[in-house]
């Protein structure tokens, strides 16, 4: 363009000139002059030149800064999950549940006159209703804090820290000690409203201590020292027990095998320590127990547990036996008994009783109410036995046949319902009529919710 310009300025220029001076020649003063008129000639294009050039410069463009595009490995600050309850996390490891449970039951107990008196017949009570919280804390620790207050009282249940950031792992506080199948599995997912006499007659409880466990993908080793329960930690309280488990749980297909063992000792560290041995008649409602030894003497107890299971497809099958030695400093050394076996089925079609880290878990409907289905329903048949006398000692015998009925709408709703015909002999608390060998007929309803 600036030489176009110059081009067209020169040529009117020389339009411009007179015309003799191309007809004739230039003299040596015209030529000057001449010259002289194209040097300023020259000038006035060089200046229109330079302000042309201004007028046409474009502004540089401004950088485009393009945004990076979002990281699809970022994870939020903060992510909030639904697990029966909000679970908040964040992404350096911490985390944060409440968790909770009710438990509102209607039992009833129809004993020979006598026998209950007016602690039978039927009841009803909140028969737990759990507080707390539980979560994790960065480097591979873990915490739950949790209290019973049901009936206005409190009672503290699992409070403990959990350290471990691969199979093993190690725990501090008040947990269950590693005893029996049907006491690890939690009272949210057990066949009847009541676990096993047993767990009951040898006082099995959660208490306080120091425990180990290693868990691979067939094998679950536990084991732990503990003292007392956590109500039950005074000056004079000076026990100590010794407690493990071992379960093999491979996994055929889709069957599910549990074959276990326990162990147990306990050492009350009192000469003048004192125990009973004792059970209620598979409702919670009464405290009547028609076997009990009284108060012994005890200087040590043994107890040696034997477990197994089996879970395919909506079926399942468990038992369990377990002996209790108790050392006498003043009398001979008695051993009691306690065992079941059990069958159940899920007769909703897709549905099966879940199991997980060696104790059964949560019976999950692949079609809740909520989605157009009628939730999980399950059926089980159990005999259950205990025998508290030996060595003299006469606490009775008990014998339960039950069959229970369980109903999940959805996952965090259980409705369960047993009847049992209960055969007792050598009964600590006699009928009317003197007998101590009679039979009773149990009911139990349970309505729950968990979060």
């Amino acid at each position: 363009m600036r030489h176009a310009l110059t081009a067209a300025l020169l040529a009117t220029s020389m339009f411009s000139l007179p015309t003799a001076a191309y007809a004739q020649a230039m003299t040596a003063e015209e030529a000057a002059q001449l010259r002289a008129e194209l040097a300023a000639l020259k000038a006035k294009v060089q200046t229109l030149e330079t302000r042309l050039d201004a007028a046409t410069v474009q502004p540089a463009p401004a950088p485009v800064t393009t945004p990076a595009p979002p990281s699809v490995t970022a994870k939020p600050a903060t992510e909030i999950s639904w697990k029966g309850a909000p679970e908040v996390k964040t992404a350096d490891g911490w985390s944060f549940k409440p968790r909770g449970r009710i438990q509102l039951d209607v039992a009833s107990i129809d004993a020979p006159a006598g026998a209950t008196g007016i602690r039978g017949g039927t009841a009803t009570e909140f028969r737990r209703v759990y507080l707390g919280v539980d979560g994790k804390i960065p480097g591979g620790f873990s915490y739950r804090v949790e209290a019973d207050i049901a009936n206005s009282e409190v009672e503290l249940t699992d409070i403990y820290m959990t350290y471990g950031t691969g199979p093993l792992s190690v725990t501090a506080g008040q947990i269950k000690p590693f005893w029996s199948l049907d006491d690890l599995t939690s009272d949210l997912f057990t066949s009847f409203t009541e676990r096993a006499a047993f767990t009951q007659a040898f006082g099995f409880e959660r208490r306080v201590g120091l425990s180990a466990q290693y868990k691979g993908k067939a094998l679950l080793v536990q084991g732990g020292v503990f003292g007392d329960n956590a109500r039950d930690l005074t000056d004079s309280n000076h026990s100590v027990s010794v407690d493990g488990r071992v379960v093999f749980m491979p996994k055929f297909g889709d069957t599910q095998l549990h074959l276990g063992a326990s162990a147990h000792y306990r050492d009350p560290n009192d000469p003048a320590a004192t125990n009973r041995y004792r059970a209620r008649p598979f409702v919670h409602t009464t405290d009547v127990r028609l076997v009990d030894t009284g108060l012994l003497d005890i200087a040590s107890e043994r107890g040696l547990g034997l477990e197994g299971a089996v879970l395919a497809g909506p079926f399942h099958a468990a038992g369990e036996a377990f002996w209790q030695k108790v050392k006498r400093s003043t009398a001979a050394d008695p051993t009691f008994f306690g065992g079941y076996a059990e069958v159940g089925m899920v007769l909703t079609p897709g549905d099966t009783r879940g199991y997980k880290d060696g104790a059964f878990d949560r019976l999950k409907p692949s079609k809740p109410i909520n989605a157009g289905g009628i939730g999980a329903i399950e059926v089980n048949a159990r005999y259950d036995y205990l025998d508290l006398n030996d060595a003299g000692i006469v606490g009775g015998q008990q014998k339960t046949a039950l069959i229970g009925l369980v109903w999940a709408p959805i996952d965090y709703i259980r409705i369960t319902a047993n009847y049992g015909k209960v055969w007792v002999d050598d009964a600590r608390v006699a009928a009317a009529n003197g007998d101590r060998s009679y039979s009773a007929d149990t009911f139990g309803l349970r309505t729950q919710v968990d979060f």
